[in-house]
């Protein structure tokens, strides 16, 4: 499986790129802000590969946030990589975290290809949908090592959140911190 490419910018188009990888040239569906942000011809993509019958599809992202959400969302039955890709490029990760946190379904519906019952099912089904860099970036990377240890001793992520709300520290004192208030919850 293809998780990343690196390659030299050939043809630059709203939709995709063509990456010219040591002579091969791949085609890279992106979204509009990847591709906004494309700016040297040197460029390292992030890569979510999917293989149909018909068609091997390369998508690339600039940020792996970006890339999450779009896996993400792949995951919902009925959202497939063309309404993923749209999304991507309505919505910046955090953003769109936003969105399904307040369960907004009419900004969601803004989306091409999205209408009211996909609204509705995308905003059940990703009610836990968090952005890994606003947890890194609140603890530089000990919140997110204790939530992964508490996830693996069978937490629920929701749970976990609210048990850290406000915790700090490393992550042994996380992790401690973490289990006394799920005793409580």
């Amino acid at each position: 499986m293809i998780v990343g490419i690196e390659g030299t910018v050939d043809r630059k188009e709203p939709t995709f790129v063509h990456l010219n990888v040591s002579g091969i040239i791949y085609e890279v569906q992106v979204s509009i802000n990847t591709s906004s942000n494309i700016a040297d011809k040197k460029v390292k993509l992030f890569v979510t590969q999917v293989i149909r019958e018909d068609a091997h599809l390369l998508f690339g992202f600039m940020e792996l946030n970006e890339k999450k959400m779009f896996d993400t969302v792949l995951k919902i039955n009925g959202v497939g990589p063309k309404v993923g890709l749209a999304i991507c490029s309505t919505f910046t990760p955090e953003t769109f975290a936003k969105v399904v946190a307040s369960k907004d379904v009419s900004m969601l519906k803004r989306v091409p290809g999205v209408g009211p019952k996909a609204a509705s099912r995308i905003l059940v089904e990703l009610a836990d949908f968090i952005v890994d860099g606003n947890i890194e970036s609140a603890s530089s990377g000990a919140m997110s090592d204790a939530m992964m240890a508490l996830e693996s001793l069978g937490f629920k992520k929701d749970v976990i959140q609210k048990a850290l709300v406000g915790a700090t520290g490393d992550t042994s004192s996380l992790v401690k911190e973490g289990l006394k208030r799920l005793q409580r919850l």
